[in-house]
């Protein structure tokens, strides 16, 4: 029976699987060329590290550790699987490292895990269904997570990733590196990707923190290598949105762990150098007059960063940002942060008048968010009783323990 492993071992294990398994996954992918197998590989090289660090100690690098561990791991199961042939000693000889591992001469991205966002963002399935495979298979969120990035149910959530890897299968779709000349077709599916996984670093669907900021690091790192890779508008601006909202990170949470909303933001611990690079960015993009969606976005976060404070914030231009977003790419949420937009600049009635529109059109019924705004702008006009209503809507229906605190609060602070 194998002895309990040291806290400490076990605690630099799971910090090691939340901030490095998507990347070593994506190496493995790459080295063994098998998805399934790669996925096998990896949890076996954890377990291994379980049973041999607490002996062996902590490796200078960790990743490098666990996947060479992986790699072996997957040679033993192909071994296992069928005898190797004569046509697959050059595999062996590359896997065993008696042979670099290069990429092809096509092969341009730089980076595993951009490289194995790409792949799943196989132009075949549909837009949604790629962005949801990448994100539960390569960047490791949940499925109830993601169900909440689409504002959809956890069930048909993962209906839809059995769906996209059953066509994957049944299409015989390789896992493989597209062509540079097919880069531009799957970026739209890739940024998607890279902003839902920030998203959730940013401000957590579920669990006891209100960030995860391996989440978003990652998000901001897979970023910079696009944008070496494809200067592309859009990877300008998604790139400047990230930075301008990471700039913020600090003061979002009070040190009791408690949310602490952006008009009562010590602005002094706000992230200049971010914000600085932010906006550099987002009048890169803009200047070129090819911009999309997250360039909008990104125009709206630099206009609160530059205000020094709340009363600074230029309403007016952000209400003109939410418009012309709205009109790019209409959706309830983008409608819902109008609204409040709209709030700020011409009270809470014009705002409410537009939440309304968006509840009686059916939408955003199980958001919690908006029955949260609802519920504020409901307080603002001092009408208690339909404040206290909503912010009940809205606690019954937040995942985050922070978020449900702050509401709880509100509520108390009703009675």
């Amino acid at each position: 029976m194998s002895q309990p492993q040291p806290v400490d071992v076990r605690a630099r294990l799971d910090a090691v699987y939340r901030t490095e398994s998507g990347r070593i996954l994506a190496t493995l992918i790459r080295l063994l060329g098998d998805f399934a197998l790669a996925e096998d590989a990896m949890h076996d090289a954890f377990s291994a590290a379980l049973h041999r660090w607490p002996v062996e100690g902590l490796p200078a690098n960790p990743r490098a550790w666990l996947i060479s561990a992986g790699r072996f791991k997957g040679i033993d199961a192909l071994r296992r699987r069928t005898r190797l042939e004569a046509s697959h000693a050059d595999i062996a000889a590359v896997l065993h490292g008696s042979a670099p591992v290069r990429p092809s001469a096509d092969d341009e991205l730089p980076d595993d895990q951009l490289r194995l966002i790409f792949t799943c963002c196989h132009p075949v399935l549909a837009p949604d269904s790629r962005a949801a495979l990448t994100l539960r298979e390569v960047c490791g969120l949940t499925t109830e997570e993601i169900a909440r990035a689409f504002l959809s149910s956890p069930p048909a959530m993962a209906q839809r990733i059995v769906r996209a890897k059953a066509r994957i299968r049944d299409e015989n779709i390789p896992f493989q590196v597209p062509s540079v000349a097919e880069l531009p077709v799957r970026l739209g599916a890739v940024l998607t990707v890279v902003y839902l996984l920030f998203n959730e670093g940013y401000a957590a669907s579920s669990g006891p923190r209100l960030t995860r900021v391996e989440l978003s690091a990652e998000a901001i790192r897979l970023g910079r290598v696009m944008l070496e890779l494809l200067p592309d508008p859009e990877v300008v601006g998604l790139l400047a949105l990230m930075l301008l909202h990471e700039a913020r990170r600090l003061s979002r949470v009070s040190a009791g762990g408690e949310i602490v909303l952006l008009e009562h933001q010590d602005r002094s611990t706000w992230n200049r150098a971010f914000i600085s690079e932010g906006i550099a960015l987002v009048e890169r993009a803009l200047a070129t007059r090819r911009f999309g969606p997250f360039t909008l976005q990104a125009a709206i976060a630099a206009v609160h960063a530059e205000a020094s404070t709340p009363e600074a914030t230029d309403w007016r231009q952000i209400c003109a940002l939410y418009a012309a977003l709205l009109a790019m790419q209409p959706s309830p949420v983008i409608a819902l942060n109008r609204a409040a937009a709209v709030a700020m600049h011409e009270g809470p009635v014009a705002g409410l008048a537009l939440i309304d529109a968006i509840v009686a059109r059916g939408e955003l019924r199980d958001y919690h968010l908006l029955h949260a705004a609802r519920a504020d702008l409901h307080r603002r006009l001092g009408r208690r009783a339909e404040a206290r209503a909503a912010y009940a809507q809205a606690y019954a229906l937040a995942k985050s323990e922070p978020e449900r605190r702050f509401l709880e609060k509100r509520l108390r602070e009703l009675e």
